[in-house]
């Protein structure tokens, strides 16, 4: 029986105790049958976000790799949010498609 990663640190030195999975790396427990809490992140004025939710821009963004400028006030909706130190939220943007923001330059509509 193969036990899943840690979902933290993605270890794969994870071993059971009793009803909880422990990782020795991080020392990060958990219990398999229970579901995790789901990820979020906070916008320009800290309000939580989640998958769902109606954002606009809150300043003027250069995408990556293009010519392309998301302007102030542009509508977006968030399609999941990931725990990533940047580009948390894959979103679709009115006007552009799909790409990925970061939290701290949206707020919440």
């Amino acid at each position: 029986m193969s036990l899943p990663p840690c979902p933290h640190c993605q270890s794969d030195y994870v071993y059971e105790d009793q009803s909880l999975l422990i990782c020795p790396e991080c020392g990060h427990e958990w219990n398999p049958n229970e579901v995790e809490e789901e990820v979020s992140a906070k916008d320009y004025n800290g309000t939580p976000l989640v998958a769902g939710d109606k954002i606009t821009l809150a300043k003027d963004l250069k995408v990556k790799g293009s010519s392309l400028v998301l302007k102030i006030g542009t509508k977006a909706t968030i399609r999941h949010v990931k725990d990533a130190k940047d580009h948390q939220l894959d979103c679709k943007v009115d006007g552009a498609g799909e790409m990925m923001l970061t939290a701290k330059f949206v707020k919440k509509a």
